[in-house]
């Protein structure tokens, strides 16, 4: 039986890096986070770098990018995103290296592959040079990636109705970013169509497109200030079990750590 592998290296505004593998060779999905940090947490579950064929990036903001330049150019491992992030990286102050041999440019919704990996980017609204989701799917399974979400559109829900697996932001709670220290226009860009997706909405959308296919989902890039892991799950289970969906029977659902590494998830796949 052939295995997809997953894990968090960090979720956060601090920095995001996730990977997703198989039994022979792995991706990531963003490196905001150094690449020291990256190598050190790939070893601890015994993938070792070499074994990295790709970063797929999800947009230019810099907690997403920030070994971007190192990873494609100083270890020329190939780095995917549409044109309009590769033009936003090229001019982020916190990427230093130009992608040249290692930029690949992709198109939303037209597939492209990875060895057994079939990736799609789609559209995803975000205040960024451009912004992207992330189906991947490897032989029955499909995961999907919906981080630095600022409302959830008819492209988001179709594609999120195709997972087995789910990673979808989960940022701030209404109440404590109303009372909270933010200034005014932080507090209106981050609530905004353009910025990130609450724990209500997040629990709405959840409850809405659920079906006994989708088995796990974690919820990501949680605010420091404005939200608590306890409180992220707590809103979504609340909401679900008012359609009769059990957390820990139906559906599996965890936070994701801001600075810390999640567990290595393993799924068995049909090829």
């Amino acid at each position: 039986m052939e295995k997809l592998y997953f894990l968090s290296l960090a979720s956060g505004s601090s920095g995001n890096c996730y990977y997703v593998g198989t039994n022979s060779y792995g991706i990531l999905v963003d490196a905001g986070i150094g690449v020291r940090q990256i190598k050190k947490v790939l070893k601890e579950h015994g993938i070792e770098f070499e074994k990295i064929l790709a970063v797929l990036v999800t947009h230019d903001h810099a907690d997403h990018i920030r070994s971007i330049g190192y990873i494609g150019e100083g270890m020329s491992i190939p780095v995917y995103t549409t044109e309009m992030v590769h033009t936003g990286i090229s001019k982020s102050r916190y990427v230093e290296e130009v992608l040249i041999q290692s930029r690949r440019v992709i198109e939303k919704e037209k597939p492209f592959t990875i060895r057994d990996l079939k990736i799609t980017a789609f559209e995803v609204p975000h205040d960024s040079m451009d912004n992207v989701g992330y189906s991947i799917e490897y032989g029955d399974r499909t995961f999907v990636f919906v981080t630095d979400v600022g409302h959830i559109t008819e492209t988001v829900r179709n594609y999120v109705k195709g997972a087995n697996y789910l990673v979808l932001e989960s940022n701030y709670d209404v109440e404590m970013l109303a009372a909270g220290s933010y200034p005014q226009f932080l507090k209106e860009r981050v609530s905004s169509d353009t910025g990130h997706l609450s724990n209500y909405d997040a629990s709405e959308f959840l409850a809405s497109v659920y079906s006994p296919k989708l088995t796990d989902v974690w919820l990501c890039h949680l605010s420091r200030d404005n939200n608590h892991p306890e409180l992220a799950v707590k809103t979504v289970e609340y909401r679900l079990l008012q359609d009769g969906i059990k957390v820990g029977k139906d559906i599996s659902l965890t936070p994701l750590k801001r600075m810390n590494p999640s567990d290595m998830y393993a799924f068995d796949v049909v090829i």
